[in-house]
Parts: C-alpha cells; sequence; structure tokens
C-alpha cells in the first residue's frame, strides 16, 4: 500500500508551532504537503487552511494551526498531533508508557515554548511588541534567570537518567527532535542568555547537535522548506531582551 501524504496546515512565513510538526514528518521521511506554503493556484495559501477550518465549523474545528489532515481525520494541537504522529512514523516506542511518556515531555515543551513566546507578549497578543517593551524586558528577565534554568534543568536531568543520548531511552523521539527545536529556538533569541546556561546542560547541546547531523535533519536544514527564525515567530531576537 502507498504510504499516505499528511497535509499540514500552518502560517506560511515562520516556523512558530508547525516547525515541531514539520521536523517530526522530515526525519521520518513522510510525504506531507505543507499547505499554506502552496500557491493558491494549486489549492494552498492561508486561503485553504482558513477554508478548511470553517468547513468544520460548530463541530471540532482545530482553535488554531497547526493542525493535520490524516485521511478523515483533522488532529489539531501541536502534542496532539506528535501524539498521533508517533507511531505512525516510527518515533515513539511501542508501549503506552513509551507513548505517554513522549507526551508528557512533549507537553512540557509546550510549556517551555509559550513561556519563551510571552518574553516578548507579556500583556497581550493583540498589541505589538512596541507596546508593551518595559514589561518585556521584566518577563525576559525572568525568563532567562529563573524558568530557562528549570526547565533546561529538568530535560538535562531527563537525558542523563536515560542514558544520556535521547530523552526516552534506546532510541530516537520525536521529543528529541522538539528539544533540538527549543535549543535552537532559544540560542537565536538569547544568545547571551544560553551562553550563560551552556555549561549547565551539556547533555542537551550533545543532543542538539546529534539531531542536526542525522541525515534527513540536515538535508532539511540546508533546504528552503526550512523557514528562517524572523521576529514575526515564537523565538524573536530583540538584544535587549537577551539579559545573559
Amino acid at each position: 500500500m502507498k504510504a499516505p501524504t499528511f497535509e499540514l496546515y500552518y502560517w506560511p512565513s515562520i516556523q512558530g508551532r508547525g516547525e515541531f510538526v514539520r521536523l517530526a514528518l522530515e526525519e521520518a521521511g513522510a510525504a506531507y504537503v505543507d499547505v499554506a506554503r502552496l500557491p493558491a493556484a494549486k489549492g494552498g495559501g492561508v486561503a485553504a487552511m482558513r477554508k478548511l477550518m470553517s468547513a468544520h465549523a460548530g463541530g471540532l474545528e482545530p482553535f488554531a494551526p497547526p493542525f493535520l489532515k490524516a485521511g478523515d481525520l483533522i488532529i489539531a494541537q501541536t502534542a496532539n498531533i506528535l501524539l498521533y504522529l508517533g507511531p505512525h512514523l516510527g518515533l515513539v516506542g511501542e508501549s503506552e508508557a513509551d507513548r505517554l511518556r513522549a507526551n508528557q515531555l512533549q507537553l512540557t515543551i509546550a510549556d517551555l515554548v509559550g513561556e519563551a513566546h510571552d518574553t516578548h507578549h507579556p500583556l497581550s497578543t493583540s498589541l505589538y511588541y512596541e507596546d508593551q517593551k518595559p514589561e518585556a524586558r521584566r518577563r525576559a528577565t525572568a525568563f532567562v534567570h529563573e524558568r530557562l534554568p528549570k526547565f533546561l534543568g529538568y530535560l538535562e536531568r531527563v537525558l542523563e537518567h536515560g542514558g544520556r543520548r535521547h530523552l526516552l531511552g534506546g532510541a530516537l523521539s520525536y521529543v528529541d527532535l522538539s528539544a533540538f527545536q527549543v535549543i535552537e529556538g532559544l540560542e537565536y533569541a538569547f544568545p547571551h542568555g544560553m551562553a550563560g546556561l551552556a555549561p549547565s546542560i551539556p547533555l542537551l547541546l550533545a543532543l542538539r547537535d546529534r539531531v542536526a547531523a542525522r541525515p534527513r535533519i540536515a538535508e532539511y536544514l540546508a533546504s528552503k522548506r526550512r523557514l528562517p527564525f524572523n521576529e514575526d515567530g515564537i523565538f524573536r531576537r530583540y538584544p535587549e531582551l537577551d539579559v545573559g
């Protein structure tokens, strides 16, 4: 049987939360279409994403992207998408315990990602960053000095207890790919802050390097499919917030 083609729906100009799903699909060599990045003439664009969402209005329509179409299924929320994809792509163990542990770690990473976003939008997402810069400075200071050491220290301990190479022990999982993305994003947004934390997270940094060197991931990172970080996404480089 021919492997199914997954349809990923996410904003076309940012990595954002959709990148965690892209990395899993790329590592597995899965056939997928990044729908909003297709030309409208080929059935793509943001309009196609909005159309699918409105088609399910009144039911279990996605609240927001990313969401994945897999056959008749429409699956929203990053951790939920990866919970579904993990077994299908061979990126999680076969036992229920493995799947639950992976989801637990992915949800912890989601909490970290949410806090990283709030460093530049601490008051409201409806306001521009420029409208909340003093508050963003205070939030970023607390994030880098207090919250990041807790989150990354936890992941470092998970790695240490799990064999030092993978967050779930013996084999690569989608959580390792997500940890890679988080470290990359944090080093983009807070290079000085991350430099100060680097001595305390050697296992995480080594994991990041191993993921980046995996053949399919390395090819993806060098391709045009990998969007660059920018100041419209979750991880934004504002020098005044990089309180190392």
